[in-house]
């Protein structure tokens, strides 16, 4: 029998890479087929990312609602008031921010602000770790894009579609602005407590200086304060800010823009903060700024949103070293226990700027701007007008004269009567001339002016001047009963001091848009309504008024400068309108009811004036009023009005529109040795050795 060949009969081994592949070849069948599907929805992702970013890329970011803070300049750019409609904001280039600023809040808010694209991841997953163990959200992952998105664009509610469109602002910031100019809008807009809103806002409000000038403690300290308004406060609480500000020290150091001494010293230094609620410059000029709020709105046009939230700048005529003069002889010219009221506004006169406004004596009490009311009686102030419209006339000179005595006019042809009287019933039961007439207020010459001259005429000539107050055409409107406001007195009143050139006033210059552009300029408007000639002429008498015998001498040794100008005094009313040739200034003083002047209370005007005037102009060089071609001054004799010859016994200088002087002479001419029978040397040919001083002051 034949055996099998054990060759035959052994089993062979099945190869194990055949085995496997069996066992698992549907599995990696189906691996490979999910591999193509994880490819494919890889491509669709990044196809989709792609296509995202690309329309992303087209589109408009939506438009920020986001108000500025408008400011009003002074004279010298400095701010005096702001508006806002409830937020505080004041946008700023980001090189003007101090670079602590920018160094604190890049070391507690995004460290690798520079470095990521808009999203942080390792930021990110520092945070989730830390949340995790401490199983709390202690750490947020919001970079400063991510932030400017939510303050710009969105609400902070809690839901995955604002996390989206969050994420989809983010994107396009960052697509679409530099790290730096995204940088400078978060630092303009962040709040910072209390209303502020952006660094400039903040540093003001805390500090009372910009945000360029802030010091790396305050730059830390209000660096603290955006992650907790309420809580971090410096005026809440102390302590939290504190311990805020040395989180950030310490977060600089750790990333190395400051020192440890630098860090220890900021923490150490003691901070002067301004009081919460003190607004730059708060309380001052607050009648000037009502004004120009009005003026913007009601006489420029500027729209009140745009003056509360677009950022626009007010440059204003306010001299800030004035208006605190003003303020200061407001406050002590009236008793603080006395009811009386007092407003004052000073206009340069060659401008028309307003350099100076007080409408009141206590604006937290009242806002009502005396400076424009226009119930008040100007009294003999008004009298310039009357006297410069007999000048005009050519029916009068400074030396016609009337007898003052008590005297009752008729007018009306004869159908009505008047009969005025001089303060205190005083008069000089003779004939005086216009200058006299002018100093002591003499109200019996003056209705005898506009008996002469007609009240139509005086009513023209103010309306030339700048007085826009109805006036009434009656004989008593030569003693001021028609009302008017200061302010239409200052603006009048210089006119004279420039010399018959009326000058529009002016109280705001320019005014910008956000950006700078200009959005209204003001141009000076001036017109010569009277000549050179005739303005001296009338400063001449005026300046009387301080002189001896004026109504206003007792107040001449305190203005220690050329100085003309009117009182005026009427049962409920006193006034100073006066002007040097920079400044020409209105005073009042009154009660606001019904009630009548004491003596003394009338005669808290003049020296309000008088320590303004002299105040406000401390640097400026004392200067003569120019003398104009037109003019002659002669001397003539007072008692006759005449040219006073050599052996005149009482003389004076005065002052003439040329052509209208005295023809007639008093005395003798004294004899002429070069024998020219005294036609070169006549009285009428002669000038006044004040003449000649003046001419040469000038010159």
């Amino acid at each position: 029998m034949n055996k099998p060949s054990r060759r035959q009969g052994k089993t062979r081994r099945r190869p194990a890479f055949p085995i496997i592949a069996e066992r698992f070849l549907s599995h990696v069948l189906h691996m490979k087929k999910w591999l193509k599907l994880a490819a494919a929805a890889f491509a669709v992702v990044v196809l989709v990312l792609a296509g995202t970013l690309i329309y992303l890329r087209t589109q408009s970011l939506p438009a920020a609602s986001i108000s500025q803070t408008s400011q009003m300049l002074d004279l010298h750019g400095n701010v005096i008031d702001t508006f806002h409609a409830g937020e505080n904001r004041r946008s700023v280039p980001l090189s003007s921010i101090s670079h602590y600023v920018v160094d604190a809040t890049l070391a507690i808010e995004d460290r690798r602000f520079y470095e990521h694209r808009g999203f942080d991841m390792k930021g990110m997953a520092r945070a989730v770790m830390v949340n995790v163990q401490s199983m709390s959200a202690r750490q947020g992952a919001s970079t400063l894009t991510q932030q400017l998105a939510r303050n710009l664009y969105l609400t902070h509610e809690r839901t995955w579609q604002r996390k989206l469109k969050e994420a989809m602002y983010t994107v396009q910031l960052e697509m679409n602005y530099s790290k730096d100019e995204i940088l400078g809008m978060y630092l303009n807009q962040i709040y910072y407590g209390h209303g502020s809103y952006g660094i400039e806002a903040a540093a003001m409000m805390y500090f009372g200086k910009h945000a360029s000038e802030l010091t790396l403690a305050e730059s830390a300290m209000l660096a603290g304060i955006p992650k907790g308004p309420k809580y971090y406060s410096p005026y809440l609480n102390m302590k939290a800010a504190k311990d805020r500000q040395l989180t950030i020290l310490q977060a600089m150091l750790e990333g190395g823009s400051i020192t440890a001494e630098q860090a220890d010293a900021a923490y150490a230094e003691m901070l002067d903060f301004r009081p919460l609620g003190a607004g730059q410059q708060e309380g001052f000029a607050p009648y000037f700024r009502d004004y120009i709020r009005y003026v913007a709105v009601d006489k420029l046009g500027i729209n009140e949103q745009l003056l509360n939230e677009g950022g626009i700048t007010i440059h204003t005529t306010l001299d800030p070293a004035m208006q605190a003069v003003a303020e200061e002889v407001i406050a002590k010219g009236v008793p603080e226990s006395s009811e009386q009221q007092a407003a004052l506004v000073a206009i340069d006169p060659r401008s028309g700027y307003i350099k100076a406004m007080v409408g009141g004596r206590d604006y937290k009490k009242n806002q009502y701007n005396r400076v424009f009311a226009s119930t008040r009686q100007p009294g003999s102030s008004f009298k310039a007008f009357l006297y410069l419209t007999a000048l005009r006339s050519g029916y009068m000179t400074p030396v016609t004269r009337f007898k003052s005595e008590p005297t009752v006019f008729t007018y009306d042809e004869g159908r009505k009567t008047y009969e005025p009287s001089n303060y205190g019933d005083k008069y000089a039961n003779d004939y005086i001339d216009m200058r006299k007439a002018l100093a002591s207020s003499d109200n019996i010459y003056a209705v005898n002016t506009i008996m002469t001259v007609g009240a139509d005429a005086v009513i023209d000539t103010a309306r030339k001047l700048g007085i826009d107050s109805p006036l009434q055409p009656v004989p008593s409107l030569a003693l001021g009963a028609s009302p008017v406001s200061p302010f239409e007195m200052a603006s009048a009143f210089g006119t004279f001091a420039a010399g018959g050139v009326r000058v529009e006033p002016i109280a705001i210059t320019r005014i910008e848009d956000r950006k700078g552009q200009v959005l209204y300029e003001a141009s000076r408007e001036a017109e010569q309504v009277i000549s050179p000639a005739e303005a001296y002429v009338m400063t001449s008498l005026m300046q009387s008024v301080f002189e001896e015998g004026g109504t206003a001498h007792r107040v001449s040794s305190a203005i220690k400068r050329p100085v003309a100008g009117k009182t005026g005094t009427t049962p409920s009313d006193a006034w100073l309108v006066g002007y040097t040739p920079e400044l020409a200034t209105a005073v009042w003083v009154g009660y606001d009811k019904d009630r009548k002047l004491t003596v003394a209370e009338a005669y808290r005007a003049a020296p309000i004036f008088a320590r303004f005037t002299e105040k406000a102009l401390a640097t400026v060089p004392p200067k003569m009023f120019p003398v104009p071609q037109g003019v002659v001054t002669v001397d003539v004799d007072p008692a006759s009005g005449r040219l006073a010859a050599a052996t005149c016994p009482d003389r004076r200088p005065e002052t003439f529109l040329i052509g209208t002087e005295p023809k007639e002479v008093c005395g003798e001419p004294a004899a002429d040795p070069s024998g020219t029978n005294g036609k070169e040397g006549s009285p009428k040919a002669r000038r006044s050795w004040w003449d000649d001083f003046k001419r040469w002051w000038t010159d």
